[in-house]
């Protein structure tokens, strides 16, 4: 792990098998961050922030989970209200359930709702795309008419989660592709995610990831 020096935030990157590390890691390192990629529950809860990528199967990805407590280790952080960051896969195991190919695996359960294949005539959505924002995000301060770099062929396609009234209503961004409008990004209170890759999104995804930091 490198040193952190100055005002620097320390951010952990969950390793639980999932592709991609690397290039999340560089990302965050450009975006400012001192990064460690580790699979250490104690590491995980005291960083600054923890980032949640993932690539691939649902189901797949739920089961390196677990394997290192994935998910005590992210509803530990939220319960102390530390920041998380799910990116891709790391953001629809959030979601309870997910379906793929007509098998249903529970997810992380901290939002309602199921993952499902795009209603779109060509999959995987793959490319630049425009997202919506919503309205007085945090998470697109700056980038309201930028575009972001999506690689899925699921997504959530409703938002569900009831607004509570000690809490601010949860921030949820949208995209559309071939007609299927998704849900593409959320921000509610410590737990952000963005079914887009920031670390794959140029300039716009530096930004991005900046303005998460600036949150820790």
């Amino acid at each position: 792990m490198t040193v952190a020096t100055g005002a620097a935030p320390t951010v952990a990157v969950l390793d639980y098998g999932s592709g991609n590390l690397r290039s999340v890691v560089r990302s965050l390192e450009r975006a400012g961050a001192v990064v460690e990629l580790t699979s250490d529950l104690r590491r995980s809860v005291e960083a600054d922030g923890l980032v949640v990528p993932g690539v691939g199967a649902y189901a797949a990805c739920m089961a390196g989970l677990r394997g290192v407590s994935g998910p005590r280790i992210i509803g530990s952080r939220l319960a102390g209200g530390r920041p998380v960051l799910g990116i891709c896969v790391g953001m629809q195991v959030l979601f309870a359930r997910g379906v793929e190919h007509g098998v249903t695996t529970s997810g992380c359960d901290e939002w309602p709702g199921s993952v499902e294949r795009l209603r779109a005539p060509i999959v995987p959505h793959m490319g630049w795309n425009t997202v919506e924002p919503a309205v007085d995000s945090v998470m697109f301060d700056g980038l309201q008419d930028e575009r972001f770099y999506f690689v899925h062929s699921y997504a959530a396609r409703e938002w569900t989660m009831a607004a509570h009234e000690a809490f601010a209503a949860p921030a949820v961004s949208w995209t559309s592709y071939a007609g299927d409008r998704f849900v593409c990004a959320v921000e509610n209170g410590p737990l952000w995610a963005t079914q887009f890759h920031p670390e794959k999104s140029g300039a716009a995804g530096r930004r991005l990831l900046r303005n998460w930091l600036a949150t820790l």
